[in-house]
């Protein structure tokens, strides 16, 4: 009978020496031993304010069934508070995500918001910490409360600030300095998507102080948004001009690919439009002389490369074939035309749009593949 009051005062016991160590030996303010919790639940989780005045502090308190549950749900809880004030002001970005998008789909360009704010509420939950821990053993739940200190994260969001100001001042003023129309574009382009960055570091600056106040910039990301737009709509036309087999359908394909991405195109030698870029390029289509008593086989090959008009260097090639097979010569034809055209077109708007905004490295003439074989024939077509 005696049995149930010693394993109580076994466990009262083995209570009161877990606690003796976390004051003892490690010490009160070590986390793990706010894990070890009475029934009586510390008085943030009720009252957060108390402790951490909001005047100081933005809070966010999480609960689960596990430790790293708790922990994760006390983080998502403050960034919870960064992205209303980020969704708030999306609509605001909305022209400069249709340039950095053109011809793209909705979600796409939701996607490319997301990217950029994910960047900003990242570097901003880096000043968050885990204060305060507790384990409520009646109920089996698990709490934490994490901290921002509001003064440590307005002074870093200001120096992110203060970085991209004076790269998007470097680039807006190189982009009105230069002749060199793609240099311009690159140039726009970096500063358009530095304000769009920076908008969102301001909508968390405004988050992070009690006053609610940003810090404005002599740029707004709308108005260098349409700037880049109407240059890539007026100023920097590509010309584009195939010669070959089927030339006039591949090339007709390629132009309309480059339309597809925002690109604006004339044929080569195309009256009132001067062009800073100029695709040109061959094609082919060869029967191949195959022992297959039922199917004829035809091969396509491209060469297309991308020029700076002006200068005349070569900044990009596309060099691509493939083979289509079916019962009938024409029919094969037919096929290896319709997957030349996909290819080509889709890749060298690919290389244009790198080109332009000098995203990628681009392949040199001198390290491409022939697509086309190099005999004389070729040479008098390319031009």
């Amino acid at each position: 009978m005696m049995l149930p009051c010693r394993i109580k005062l076994r466990r009262s016991v083995l209570r009161s020496v877990l606690t003796a160590s976390c004051i003892g030996l490690i010490g009160p303010s070590w986390p793990g031993c706010a894990w070890i919790g009475g029934q009586a639940g510390p008085t943030w989780i009720d009252d957060v304010n108390r402790k951490y005045p909001p005047v100081e502090y933005l809070t966010g308190v999480g609960q689960a069934d596990n430790r790293q549950g708790a922990a994760d749900q006390a983080y998502a809880a403050v960034a919870r508070i960064f992205k209303a004030e980020v969704d708030a002001r999306a609509k605001d970005w909305e022209s400069y995500f249709l340039v950095e998008r053109r011809g793209a789909t909705t979600e796409e360009r939701r996607l490319a918001l997301e990217t950029v704010t994910n960047i900003s509420t990242t570097k901003v939950l880096e000043n968050v910490r885990i204060m305060e821990t507790w384990y409520d053993q009646a109920r089996d739940v698990y709490y934490a409360l994490a901290v921002l200190n509001r003064a440590q994260a307005e002074a870093s969001l200001l120096d992110r600030l203060s970085a991209l100001d004076r790269m998007i001042e470097l680039d807006i003023g190189e982009s009105r300095r230069t002749s060199d129309k793609v240099i311009t574009v690159r140039n726009l382009r970096k500063a358009a998507r530095n304000l769009a960055l920076r908008e969102v570091y301001n909508a968390d600056l405004r988050v992070v102080r009690p006053s609610g106040r940003g810090e404005a910039s002599p740029y707004d990301v709308n108005d260098v948004s349409k700037e880049l737009a109407r240059f890539l709509s007026t100023d920097l036309v590509v010309a584009v001009r195939i010669v070959g087999d089927h030339a006039e359908v591949a090339q007709q394909a390629l132009m309309e690919g480059l339309i597809r991405e925002g690109i604006t195109v004339t044929a080569e030698g195309g009256e009132g439009m001067d062009a800073a870029l100029t695709v040109r390029g061959v094609t082919r289509l060869l029967p191949v002389e195959v022992h297959d008593p039922y199917f004829k086989y035809v091969r396509w090959c491209g060469d297309v490369e991308v020029v700076d008009t002006g200068s005349g260097r070569v900044l990009g090639v596309v060099s691509r074939g493939g083979k289509e097979g079916h019962l009938t010569e024409r029919e094969a034809t037919t096929r290896a035309l319709r997957d030349m055209q996909q290819h080509l077109s889709s890749e060298v708007a690919v290389l244009i749009a790198s080109s332009i905004f000098g995203e990628a490295e681009l392949p040199t003439p001198e390290k491409r593949s022939a697509g086309c074989p190099r005999d004389e024939s070729f040479k008098e077509m390319m031009p």
